[in-house]
């Protein structure tokens, strides 16, 4: 009986153990869909440019996606539950720094910031489920819950968002990591065990500046030609993206011990389930990034209001997302991950035939969730079975590093794509000043802010025109989006067909 309650006892903790380190995962993916919730009020605020509007939001993703495989690596070395807590501490204490922003650049620097200490948090958390969850078949339903709380995450943004944005100001969407890491950072020291480090040897701090200047360069690119058009700029950044990765590439397959493993890689079932992941969160995210502006803006609801309409496509997620787990044990990975990204073309679909009604958005993000919900589990399903047991933690580090590049990519591709339409279809009144004219034309929160201070029937017809042209931007990177969705049937079809074992052993 004793041992029986020992083992009860040590049950109880390993899952009170994996209840806080699901805090950390929630907050960051949070933090990659809030802001864009609070781009209107943080617009009236701090007037930013169009440019520093995407800058606000992919400054965080594109730093933490940059540094994931090399904290990954640092966690190897001092021990994971030590990074953890000390990028738990660093992350609050940036974030309310954030929150009192008095410049467009200030908050972009502190979302930066945010980032660093982002990069610490997230393959911390997947290497202690390792450590933390010995048996099979518990790492199994841990690794699910794990994978369902990152798109959980990304659901709840909007919602998260816009129950601060209807009580407070918009600095309370960063307050809120104090009291969501506090008790990480109370309870982690007692429930968590720290991981063996690696002796094997000293970050290689050149292959972190490549990696870096990699995806730096190439989003650079990809942002300037959305809104510039492709030019010598444009074509600049992306040669050296280029030439940087592969520097890095080269670097690391000479290095004795390299930053990231490239020979996952080689896997077909791997890495076409990274870039299967990769795709639906960029999907995802930029159906949020220009669906909240919607709704707000041009149908005029409140935070609260447009945040309660995406409930039923967050609720999909978490339902979805825990659902598929067994599904996943008797369908295979081939079948099921094209079955699951049908739904995902399907909701582009909708919206690029049907338009944007209230209706139709919200059908469509529960149709957008059914698909990437299930998606996330099953991929990272695949993705740790994939891996030889000695290499999950840079198996890990690929697929977060992966899950940011697409929440980047979401914003700069898609949500750059809205926003070059938008001011391309725009057809501004003749009555609008020059600097009407050029705030107007910049974003559609521009819009509305010259809108705000014209008379009611000249307020209405800009409008008017800004609410058609962005419309036509919503539907033309719908159709985009659902061609993608497409390729990513085939490639899901034709790369996850390597059999794998369910679950990495060991």
């Amino acid at each position: 009986m004793a041992l029986r309650g020992e083992t009860a006892q040590r049950g109880s903790k390993r899952w009170l153990g994996l209840s806080v380190l699901m805090l950390p995962v929630l907050l960051v993916t949070v933090d990659n869909t809030v802001l864009g919730f609070a781009l209107p009020k943080i617009a009236e605020a701090l007037h930013p440019s169009a440019t520093q509007q995407l800058w606000m939001i992919d400054a965080y993703s594109l730093v933490l996606a940059g540094l994931l495989v090399s904290m990954g690596s640092l966690g190897d070395r001092i021990g994971h539950r030590k990074l953890l807590l000390a990028g738990s501490l660093g992350f609050a204490i940036v974030s309310v720094l954030t929150a009192y922003s008095d410049t467009a650049m200030q908050l972009i620097a502190g979302r930066a910031c945010m980032g660093v200490f982002g990069a610490m948090l997230m393959p911390s958390t997947l290497a202690l489920i390792r450590s933390v969850f010995e048996d099979r078949e518990e790492r199994r339903l841990a690794v699910a819950i794990w994978a369902t709380t990152l798109t959980v995450g990304s659901a709840l943004g909007p919602l998260v968002g816009g129950v601060l944005l209807e009580f407070f100001s918009w600095g309370s969407i960063f307050l809120l990591a104090v009291p969501v890491l506090v008790p990480l950072l109370v309870l982690g020291p007692l429930l968590l065990p720290e991981s063996e480090p690696d002796s094997s040897g000293p970050l290689d701090p050149i292959s972190i500046l490549q990696s870096m200047a990699a995806l730096g360069a190439v989003v650079y690119g990809i942002k300037h030609s959305s809104s510039n058009g492709i030019d010598w700029m444009a074509l600049s950044a992306f040669a050296a993206g280029t030439v940087a990765g592969w520097m890095f590439v080269r670097r690391q397959l000479r290095l004795p011990v390299p930053l990231m493993d490239l020979s996952l890689l080689r896997n077909g079932t791997f890495s076409g389930s990274v870039l299967i992941n990769l795709m639906s969160l960029a999907f995802l995210v930029g159906f949020v990034f220009f669906t909240t502006q919607f709704l707000q803006i041009v149908l005029q609801m409140s935070p609260l209001s447009a945040s309660l309409a995406l409930v039923p496509g967050q609720v999909m997620a978490i339902v979805v997302g825990m659902a598929v787990v067994p599904v996943a044990q008797r369908v295979q990975v081939h079948v099921l991950v094209p079955i699951l990204m049908v739904f995902t073309g399907a909701a582009f679909l909708l919206v690029a035939s049907m338009g944007s009604s209230l209706t139709v958005l919200v059908v469509a993000f529960a149709l957008l969730n059914i698909g990437v919900g299930a998606i996330a589990t099953v991929s990272n399903d695949v993705i740790l079975s994939a891996a030889p047991p000695a290499k999950a933690g840079a198996a890990s580090a690929i697929s977060e590093t992966a899950y940011e590049v697409g929440v980047v990519l979401g914003t700069t591709v898609l949500g750059g794509l809205v926003t070059a339409y938008y001011r391309g279809a725009l057809q501004l009144p003749g009555f609008l000043n020059d600097v009407q004219m050029m705030l107007a034309s910049e974003t559609l929160s521009g819009a509305h802010h010259v809108a705000a201070d014209l008379s009611g029937d000249q307020g209405r017809e800009l409008m008017a025109q800004a609410a058609r042209a962005f419309e036509g931007g919503i539907g033309l990177v719908s159709w985009v989006t659902f061609g993608l969705a497409l390729m990513a049937i085939l490639i899901a079809r034709r790369t996850l067909r390597i059999p794998t074992p369910k679950f990495s052993e060991g």
